[in-house]
């Protein structure tokens, strides 16, 4: 079952504009062929503060997600250096 992809505002507004186009395609295509069809496959969960969210490697960067039934809640693509400091500012 394929899930249904949903952003943070930042991540449309700040993360993906801060991009190279060879790195976007990269991560697009990471999100689109691993996180769409088995995010728990590919995905590890985060521990401590961001317990319940799961992180998707890609190279030096992190996607930080939350399965939500057949959605996917995409909270975060930052280098893995500033990743989770900005992404606990953005989480419920």
């Amino acid at each position: 079952m394929p899930f249904e992809l949903r952003y943070h505002p930042d991540v449309k507004e700040i993360d993906i504009p801060a991009l190279n186009e060879k790195l976007r395609k990269r991560i697009k295509n990471a999100i689109e062929v691993r996180l769409m069809t088995a995010p728990h496959e590919y995905g590890e969960p985060l521990r401590k503060t961001l317990k319940g969210y799961w992180k998707l490697r890609v190279g030096d960067y992190r996607v930080v997600f939350k399965i939500v039934n057949n959605e996917i809640w995409i909270f975060g693509i930052i280098h893995r250096k500033e990743v989770y400091k900005k992404v606990e500012k953005r989480t419920p």
